[in-house]
C-alpha cells in the first residue's frame, strides 16, 4: 500500500510499454504521465522549488512565476497549492484549454500571451512578461525553467537511473527536446554511468533549439523559439527533427492500438523510427523513448478531427502513413546563447 500526504510524492517510475507489435521496432516507451500533475514536469517542478527553498530564495507566501506552454504550469500549480505558494503562469494561445482549466482549478493565475514577439515566436514575449511581473511586484520569483539547473538535475537523479535499472542492455535513448531539462539530465547521467548508450534528441521542425530555421508550431511541449540556456550539445549524439504532421500521424497510429498519448510522445516516437530507418542497425537494438504525458491534455487539438484537418489538412480516419527515409537536417556549429539574446 502506498500512502502519501502531498500530491507530488506520488509518481510511477517503472511503467514501460513494449511497442514491438504496434510499431515493428524494438522500442519501449517510458510512461511519465501517471502522477497527479499528469506529466514528467512534476519532477522538475518539485526539484526547482525545493532547491529554491534550500537556497533561501523561496519562502511560503511568496508568488512563483513561470513561463510554460502547459505541463510545467500544471505541475507548478499543484506544487504551489500543496506547499504554500501562489503561482502565476504566463503561457500563450497554444496552451490547451484543458491545461488552462487545470491550472486555474488549482488556484493559479493564468496570463495568456496572444501576440508573438518581433521574432515571430511566443517564448520571447512570454519571458518578457514574466520579467515585467517580477520587476513590478515584490515577492514574485521567476524559477526560470530554461536555465535553472534543478530542471535537468531532477532527471539526472530520477529519470535516467529509472531507465538504467530496467534496461541494463540499453542501446539508444530517444528524448524530446523542449526546455531540454529531461534531455540534459538523462544525457549527463548516461554519459557518466553508461557511456555506450547513444542519446538521440528529437525536436520539432520549426524549432530553433539546434540551430535550424524557425517556423510555425502548433503543438505545445517540444521545440522552442529561443535556444535554452540548459542545452549542451556535447552530451547529445544525434538530433532528429519531426514535422508536426508526422506527430499527428503517430498519435493516431498509437490510438488505434488503444494508447492515447500526448503530442510530444508522437513526435519522439516518429523521430525514433526515423533514426532507426536511417541508421539501419545490423542487429536488433534495444531502444527506449520517453513519453512526457498522456493524451487527455490534447483531446481538443491532436485528437480532434476538425482541428487536425484545419491545421494540417490531414484526415485522421485514413490509415497513418509510414514515411520513407528523409535526409537529416544540417547540424550547424553553434555558439552558446542566452535566453535574452537567442532567437
Amino acid at each position: 500500500m502506498t500512502v502519501i500526504s502531498t500530491p507530488h510524492e506520488f509518481n510511477v517510475p517503472d511503467l514501460f510499454v513494449d511497442l514491438k507489435d504496434l510499431l515493428g521496432d524494438q522500442l519501449y516507451l517510458k510512461c511519465e504521465g501517471f502522477n497527479f500533475a499528469g506529466s514528467i514536469k512534476l519532477k522538475a517542478a518539485v526539484e526547482m522549488v525545493t532547491r529554491g527553498e534550500r537556497a533561501g530564495t523561496l519562502r511560503p507566501g511568496m508568488t512563483l512565476v513561470e513561463s510554460s506552454s502547459g505541463n510545467l504550469g500544471v505541475a507548478l500549480s499543484l506544487v504551489a497549492a500543496s506547499m504554500g505558494y501562489r503561482f502565476v503562469c504566463v503561457t500563450d494561445n497554444r496552451c490547451t484549454l484543458a491545461n488552462r482549466q487545470r491550472m486555474e482549478n488549482l488556484g493559479a493565475q493564468v496570463r495568456v500571451i496572444t501576440a508573438p514577439d518581433e521574432t515571430g515566436g511566443f517564448l520571447g514575449a512570454r519571458i518578457r512578461h514574466v520579467k515585467e511581473l517580477c520587476a513590478a511586484n515584490d515577492g514574485y520569483v521567476w524559477l526560470n525553467q530554461y536555465a535553472n539547473p534543478g530542471n535537468w538535475m531532477s532527471h539526472y537523479r530520477t529519470t535516467g537511473p529509472e531507465i538504467a535499472a530496467q534496461f541494463p542492455d540499453l542501446d539508444v535513448l530517444f528524448i524530446g527536446a523542449g526546455t531540454t531539462g529531461t534531455l540534459m539530465g538523462c544525457a549527463r547521467y548516461f554519459r557518466e554511468q553508461h557511456p555506450v548508450v547513444t542519446v538521440v534528441a528529437v525536436d520539432s521542425v520549426g524549432s530553433v533549439t539546434f540551430g535550424t530555421p524557425p517556423g510555425p508550431r502548433m503543438i505545445p511541449g517540444l521545440g522552442t523559439s529561443v535556444r535554452p540556456d540548459l542545452l549542451d550539445e556535447s552530451f547529445v549524439d544525434a538530433v532528429v527533427h519531426v514535422p508536426e504532421a508526422d506527430t499527428i500521424r503517430m498519435c493516431h497510429r498509437l490510438v488505434k492500438g488503444g494508447f492515447v498519448f500526448g503530442g510530444s510522445t508522437g513526435t519522439v516516437l516518429s523521430g525514433a523510427q526515423q533514426w532507426i530507418r536511417e541508421n539501419r542497425p545490423e542487429r536488433d537494438i534495444v531502444g527506449v523513448a520517453i513519453s512526457p504525458d498522456l493524451g487527455d491534455h490534447y483531446l481538443d487539438t491532436v485528437y480532434r478531427d476538425k482541428w487536425v484537418q484545419d491545421i494540417y489538412g490531414l484526415d485522421p480516419a485514413e490509415p497513418p502513413e509510414r514515411p520513407g527515409p528523409a535526409a537529416p537536417p544540417p547540424r550547424p556549429q553553434m555558439e552558446s546563447a542566452s535566453i535574452d539574446s537567442a532567437r
